[in-house]
């Protein structure tokens, strides 16, 4: 049967879905939940710990998470160690079983729960949780065992008198799997991915998503998964238990999604250490991006102006690939800025438990601390203009408004730098000047991750594709540069945005195998000498 993608839930008024997460978040606010370390079959205590709050409402603790050390994650590469054998060497099928029921049990009976985890930990909108946590988990769970069916039905030709295979083995050593606080998916699946190719995985979920982590290993275990194919070692303090884990012999690979300064910490301490190791690490990672929509003179302009607002601002435009900057030419600038403002105007932001609200908190202090300080440089500074927005108040919840800024040069802190919020900035550019405007967005910025054209001249289509054709890893003609769908757009940049390995297709999963080839001669040789080596008749 072909693989479908999981259909998306609409939650409407008066849908069994919508009543179902309903009574999941009322709930799940109604108790404080105990979250400790997960490694192999034992649940660890530790000394510290560390609050699970909502954006929305910081006052508000969801539960309190243990926080490992250096020791806890010592004891995680002992435990990965010893599932190591069993699990590396039990049959792909055996193997895909657990994690296909993983998919039905997210689909079915956990996934209103899942996805009111999400929303109260991780700030997200149901529909945003619903595309993420349900419906994207499921995707990369289901199709990732189908990428390994494939992966390992790829066998080499076989000549005359001998028979040649090749087997695809787990890497030898742990992964480290260290996931962000956005994508309940991602942190999903940057942990399973290598667990399906059989590798076991020390993973580190980011301190703002573990609420949602730990109901996933809840989920996990419910499946059949073997104890110490998966441990869980959140942590407040990273640097600690990802030195324990670098400096370890049997590191094996590193399955990365955050910042790009942080995956090239990694990067430098695994370049250090590259002589301690047994293997050559795997290191795969999607960093930062700062993500653009160009649009020609010949752009709808209403399917402009929504992707703007819903690339720019769904999710407080906590993505890695939200609209960050947009290039409008002048001879429809008047009319995008009008139609833009209008619709930024009736976003309503808010708590995730109102439904009607497009937009919630942003995560956390620093976040909000951080988009801050963006917005205050653009009031005050005279390249940039506050069009829309620009405000903020974090005496409950993390919340800033909306926010869209004019550059006066395409080359400004705000068109250039990573923001990772609600701020979109808008550069107008003269229709003559198209080729100025696109060597702007493919030089900007050190980012090469998502990026979105606006155009239905189709001699301007193929040739923006072209001119842009290294400024992103996901490239959209007429949409917003979000929401790539596993199976249909394999996500990953390149650039400063990461190793592009494409999660979400079978590119990723062979990073996690290390192929051995076999030859089986039947009727092997019996003597040395080879037929030219016979003398001339001649002689």
């Amino acid at each position: 049967m072909a693989l479908v993608n999981e259909p998306i839930l609409e939650y409407r008024p008066g849908s069994p879905e919508r009543a179902a997460l309903q009574q999941e978040l009322k709930a799940l606010q109604q108790i404080e939940v105990d979250i400790p370390l997960r490694i192999g079959a034992n649940r660890i205590r530790a000394a510290r710990q560390f609050d699970c709050v909502m954006p929305h409402d910081h006052a508000h603790v969801l539960g309190r998470f243990h926080c490992a050390d250096a020791e806890h994650a010592k004891a995680a590469i002992d435990a990965a160690g010893k599932a190591h054998p069993v699990w590396s060497r039990m049959p792909l099928e055996d193997r895909a079983r657990v994690f296909l029921k993983v998919a039905d049990l997210i689909a079915g009976p956990w996934r209103a729960r899942l996805n009111a985890a999400t929303m109260l930990g991780q700030g997200k909108t149901a529909h945003q949780a619903e595309i993420d946590s349900a419906c994207e988990l499921i995707d990369f769970l289901r199709f990732n065992v189908q990428f390994a069916r494939d992966i390992y039905a790829n066998q080499p030709l076989s000549g005359p008198g001998c028979q040649n295979r090749s087997e695809y083995r787990a890497l030898e050593g742990f992964i480290f799997a260290l996931t962000p606080f956005n994508f309940t998916a991602i942190a999903g699946n940057l942990c399973v991915a290598p667990a399906i190719m059989g590798n076991t995985v020390i993973w580190k979920p980011s301190e703002r998503a573990v609420y949602s982590a730990h109901m996933l290993m809840d989920i996990f275990e419910e499946a059949g998964l073997p104890a110490g194919v998966i441990n869980m070692i959140p942590s407040d303090i990273p640097e600690p238990v990802s030195e324990a884990l670098l400096t370890h012999p049997d590191f094996a690979g590193l399955h990365f999604t955050g910042s790009t300064r942080v995956f090239q910490i990694l990067w430098r301490n695994i370049s250090n250490n590259i002589s301690n190791y047994r293997n050559y690490p795997r290191i795969v990672g999607e960093t930062g991006g700062k993500d653009y929509i160009f649009a020609h003179a010949s752009a709808n302009i209403d399917a402009l102006v929504t992707s703007m607002v819903r690339g720019g601002f769904e999710y407080q435009g906590q993505k890695c690939s939200a609209a960050s900057r947009a290039y409008i030419p002048a001879s429809i600038w008047d009319e995008v800025v009008s139609k833009l403002k209008a619709q930024v105007a009736t976003i309503k932001i808010g708590s995730v438990t109102d439904f009607t609200n497009f937009m919630s908190a942003v995560i956390d202090d620093s976040s909000f601390a951080n988009i801050k300080s963006y917005i205050d440089f653009a009031a005050d500074s005279d390249d940039h203009e506050i069009l829309a927005g620009g405000t903020y108040d974090d005496t409950k919840g993390y919340f800033v408004q909306p926010t869209v800024v004019v550059a006066k040069t395409p080359h400004s802190k705000l068109m250039s730098e990573e923001i990772f919020g609600p701020v979109l900035t808008i550069y107008r550019y003269e229709d003559a000047e198209l080729e100025a405007a696109l060597e702007a967005c493919d030089t900007a910025t050190a980012y090469g991750l998502t990026g979105a054209i606006f155009a239905t001249d189709r001699t301007v289509i193929c040739y923006l594709t072209e001119r842009l054709t290294h400024s992103a890893g996901n490239f959209y003609v007429n949409d917003k540069p979000t929401g790539a769908v596993v199976g249909q757009q394999p996500f990953g940049g390149g650039r400063a945005s990461g190793t592009n390995d494409k999660a979400g297709s079978m590119w990723n999963l062979i990073r996690w195998t290390s192929p051995r080839t076999i030859k089986e001669t039947y009727n092997p040789a019996t003597d040395y000498a080879y037929p030219s080596m016979l003398p001339d008749s001649s002689n």
